[in-house]
């Protein structure tokens, strides 16, 4: 699920946005100030940050260097109640992805945002990795579009291979379903997100020991699947 942190000295702000995301089906976290918006970060590093820019102590502007020096190229959307253009032209320069100025559409910053994170996609599903990926006993060769668990080959079809494989670029990541349907299934793709569910099943199937009780491919309530890493 996609990980958007809100960081606006608002209470008010941040409980409504909040809501409004959740229930567009984004796992959201908050901040009051820049300090506390760069800690969690860097312990949960989110998928998108809204900041504001009029923030008490470290400006959003500042904090803005701060997450590039610290997090990297974690996409940004000022949302702000600075009108003027020399703030949003500083802003974009700054390197933010996005300015939206205060009172905003709540289906408008959704768009905004979806637009963003469309440019970023690689990294919500990394692209594929040289080489064999090993996790414990399964290794998943895109090479060869073999899998083998301690040793002995397991038959996917394409699409099993495809969901196995996007699961494993980012292990212990918790996918949403409608992020594993454009990776598996194409950005297209108009179907039932049923489908998802019908594939795991069969996944599990040929890599679980038990397939009702799965240690490898897990789900996580009211979220989406993981597949679970070694240190886990």
């Amino acid at each position: 699920m996609t990980h958007i942190l809100i960081v606006d000295d608002d209470a008010l702000v941040r409980r409504g946005l909040g809501f409004d995301l959740e229930q567009a089906n984004y796992r959201v976290s908050t901040a009051e100030n820049a300090e506390d918006a760069l800690a969690l970060s860097q312990r949960d590093r989110p998928d998108l940050v809204l900041l504001d820019i009029g923030l008490p102590g470290m400006d959003g502007l500042d904090a803005l260097r701060q997450f590039r020096q610290r997090i990297g190229d974690v996409p940004i959307i000022f949302v702000t109640a600075r009108r003027r253009d020399m703030d949003r032209i500083l802003g974009l320069e700054l390197g933010a992805d996005d300015y939206i100025t205060k009172p905003f559409n709540v289906d408008v910053l959704l768009a905004r945002m979806k637009a963003v994170l469309r440019r970023v996609q690689p990294s919500l599903v990394p692209r594929p990795v040289a080489g064999p990926i090993t996790i414990g006993d399964l290794v998943i060769d895109a090479s060869t579009h073999t899998v083998t668990i301690g040793g002995a080959a397991v038959e996917l079809t394409a699409r099993e291979f495809g969901l196995l494989h996007a699961l494993a670029l980012r292990p212990g990541h918790v996918f949403s379903v409608d992020e594993l349907l454009p990776v598996v299934w194409g950005a297209e793709f108009l179907g039932e997100s049923q489908v998802v569910y019908v594939h795991i099943r069969r996944l599990r199937s040929k890599i679980e020991t038990d397939p009702d009780n799965p240690q490898r491919v897990i789900t996580v309530r009211g979220v989406g699947y993981k597949l679970v890493s070694k240190k886990e």
